[in-house]
């Protein structure tokens, strides 16, 4: 029995899954879907067994974004006739609140890989942007979704998407609130790949999430971290950083590792440490 009410998690050492389980609701993200993933990912960070992860929707689609009637009763912020001070205050920290449960995504030192089927619209953008990779069906179908509904999308999606697509992409996206399909998806570099089917798509996943496990988990997460460190920051400054994380890793078992698989002419076994 899972212990999350949205998420229904899967660990299969060294991979994890993370799905988003309210099929009948085509994922709409209610209060819980908010309030589950920073255990999740605390949990999945902590978990050495663990070295990747996938995230994917159950049902119909990866999700068809926020739960506007759910998310309202937490929110009753946004229905007050009088907007003042005191109102916006505890709307702004509420905010910053939904922003760490994407966020936390990115935190995860584990690469995270998204794998979109269906609807993936508002939220569920968000949701994808914080990961590291994404893959998708070729009946795979995004928006951002924002502008259409009268607000400004504010929990990461306009910070992550230029870094992914490019300015360009990003503002007509943004303010368009158009839906785009998987090829359009692919020749913007939103996904990596696109498969022929769910099942096609969760095996591409599953491979890939193979492929990152058999590297040394201490130089995966590390090399996470300097991307995530990197990211709109000068070269220099992003050298210097590496150079201190490269100095702080090596050396390391999982190095020794390597060179003893060399000389024997095997395949490593990193341990992460």
């Amino acid at each position: 029995m899972s212990p999350y009410e949205f998420y229904q998690v899967e660990k299969k050492p060294p991979i994890a899954w993370v799905y988003l389980n309210r099929p009948e609701k085509k994922n709409a993200m209610n209060p819980p879907a908010w309030k589950e993933t920073i255990p999740i990912f605390a949990d999945l960070d902590a978990d050495k067994d663990i070295r990747a992860v996938i995230i994917s929707g159950r049902g119909p689609c990866f999700s068809a974004g926020i739960d506007l009637m759910a998310m309202a009763q937490e929110l009753p912020e946004l229905m007050e006739n009088e907007q003042k001070g005191g109102i916006k205050w505890r709307l702004l920290k509420k905010i910053y609140a939904l922003q760490d449960t994407i966020s936390c995504i990115e935190w995860c030192r584990k690469p995270v890989i998204a794998a979109i089927h269906g609807h993936c619209i508002g939220a569920g953008l968000d949701m994808a942007t914080a990961c590291d990779i994404r893959i998708c069906t070729s009946d795979a179908v995004f928006s951002l979704r924002e502008a259409a509904v009268g607000f400004v999308a504010d929990v990461g999606v306009l910070q992550r998407i230029p870094r992914i697509v490019g300015q360009g992409f990003a503002r007509e996206l943004a303010y368009t609130a158009k839906n785009f399909d998987a090829q359009s998806a692919k020749e913007m570099l939103l996904v990596n790949a696109v498969y022929d089917g769910y099942d096609a798509l969760m095996a591409g996943a599953a491979k890939t999430a193979e492929k990152i496990s058999a590297n040394s988990p201490l130089a995966v997460e590390a090399s996470k971290d300097v991307l995530n460190f990197c990211m709109g920051k000068p070269v220099d400054e992003g050298l210097k950083y590496v150079a201190s994380v490269s100095t702080n890793i090596i050396p390391s078992k999982d190095l020794m590792e390597a060179i003893t698989a060399f000389m024997e002419k095997r395949k490593p076994a990193f341990t992460g440490e």
